[in-house]
């Protein structure tokens, strides 16, 4: 019974393709729909902290749910597995989002932006928190942005 909801826990993570790769796309979208936008630097294939991120917190289906109704969601990823690299242009605008929101470098890093692009808030690091209160901490933001 485990493996099955570990397998469908997997396959609605797989299947939440709201994870966005141009930063000024997710601009345009969180205007039109009134949404923040939380955008994540990560190391999908080096770096253990943003693998249990996306897994524990991002492939949760609270969270899931949550952002599919009020963010735009972003991820600047930098692999350094050869089999994992991206595209000149998609590294380059990686790059430009990490010299803006990220210049210290660190990973996992999240930030939570208004759709002009002004940071409201910051996660350095893996939550020391359960989800719920994650998504209760980004909510919080939300509703203080809105009013």
């Amino acid at each position: 019974m485990k493996v099955l909801f570990l397998i469908l826990g997997s396959i609605l993570f797989q299947s939440n393709s709201n994870w966005g790769k141009n930063f000024e796309e997710a601009k345009v979208l969180a205007t039109q729909k009134h949404q923040l936008i939380l955008l994540n630097f990560s190391g999908s294939d080096w770096c253990g902290p943003c693998i249990r991120l996306k897994r524990e917190v991002f492939g949760n289906e609270v969270f899931i749910h949550f952002a599919d109704d009020n963010l735009v969601l972003v991820n600047a990823d930098f692999p350094r597995s050869k089999k994992n690299e991206l595209s000149k242009e998609q590294t380059k605008q990686n790059e430009n989002l990490a010299d803006r929101y990220n210049p210290k470098g660190r990973f996992p890093f999240t930030l939570l932006v208004s759709p002009d692009g002004k940071v409201l808030k910051t996660f350095d690091g893996f939550p020391n928190e359960s989800v719920d209160e994650f998504v209760d901490e980004i909510k919080s933001v939300r509703n203080a942005y809105s009013h």
